[in-house]
């Protein structure tokens, strides 16, 4: 793809995806089956420059030691997350990125604040950090399930029907002071159609190796989807911010998701203009160097 092309679609995308702030946001104006009229194989080829290019910023962000990155996923079960940060990072030195998957949380991580377990995993700077899931689940599925709020040890006087608008605030500022220690935070919701969700239950179910992953409680969850996307919309509209942006990437498409994900974050990441630094020894000191080595 010539890189004027490229450009383009990289401003195609972040228009049309990338949230802001509350105004005007519907969820229902993302389509889930979108593609930009792109095709498999252009894409597929742009995500390889993409992912070549990560390698090279993310070398820059440690040499600097400046910035650090934080990437948050969310999503309903089957929309890609897994794949897409395995296709997306996986020309990545290991060393410079951090993936966390956050589940249920233990009785020790219930004694303490709900940040508190995510807190612990934030990166360094000069780093990638990941969160598969993160500190929005306890604002969707323990707001779809009340009753997993009864288990959290929580005051009785603090849970009100404010307690979601009020958790969603805390992250709203967790991510400002964040952001304003030199953190680039970039929050991807990967925005499946359930019809699309059925059929990739349904190659689980078919596909004997892909059987693992697969659970009951998947299909019963799909009995809550309004409510879960009414959750989404409502987490999305109240952290939305320019330095904390969200983006519902369209996720019926698995090539196109991936896709998005990596310009953003190509976009994203040179908009931070790193550099090299500057070498602590000066020419005379390498030239001596080089001599040392050669009569080694």
């Amino acid at each position: 793809m010539a890189k004027s092309k490229q450009e383009t679609l990289t401003r195609r995308m972040l228009k049309r995806y990338a949230v802001t702030s509350s105004k005007g946001f519907k969820l229902r104006g993302i389509d889930p089956q979108d593609t930009l009229g792109l095709k498999e194989k252009e894409a597929r080829a742009a995500l390889a420059k993409d992912v070549a290019r990560l390698d090279e910023l993310q070398e820059m962000l440690y040499a600097q030691d400046q910035w650090g990155v934080l990437l948050i996923f969310q999503a309903m079960d089957a929309a890609g997350k897994d794949g897409a940060i395995e296709h997306v990072m996986s020309g990545i030195n290991p060393q410079g990125c951090q993936v966390f998957s956050f589940k249920a949380p233990s009785a020790e991580e219930l004694d303490h604040d709900f940040l508190w377990r995510t807190s612990k995993c934030l990166p360094e700077r000069g780093r990638i950090g990941i969160f598969n899931r993160s500190y929005y689940e306890e604002t969707l599925v323990v707001r779809v399930h009340p009753p997993i709020l009864a288990g959290q040890h929580l005051p009785k006087e603090l849970v009100t029907k404010s307690i979601w608008e009020e958790r969603l605030e805390d992250i709203a500022a967790f991510e400002r002071y964040f952001a304003r220690q030199g953190y680039l935070i970039l929050k991807f919701f990967l925005h499946i159609s359930k019809e699309e969700q059925k059929a990739r239950f349904l190659a689980r179910l078919d596909e004997p190796e892909k059987n693992w992953k697969f659970a009951l409680g998947d299909v019963r969850e799909r009995e809550h989807w309004d409510a879960y996307m009414k959750s989404y919309e409502a987490a999305i509209r109240a952290t939305a911010a320019p330095h904390a942006p969200w983006f519902v990437v369209p996720a019926d498409h698995k090539w196109f998701t991936r896709l998005v994900i990596s310009q953003t974050l190509v976009a994203a990441i040179e908009g931070l203009d790193l550099a090299w630094p500057k070498p602590v020894l000066v020419p005379a000191d390498l030239a001596a160097a080089r001599r040392a080595l050669a009569q080694d």
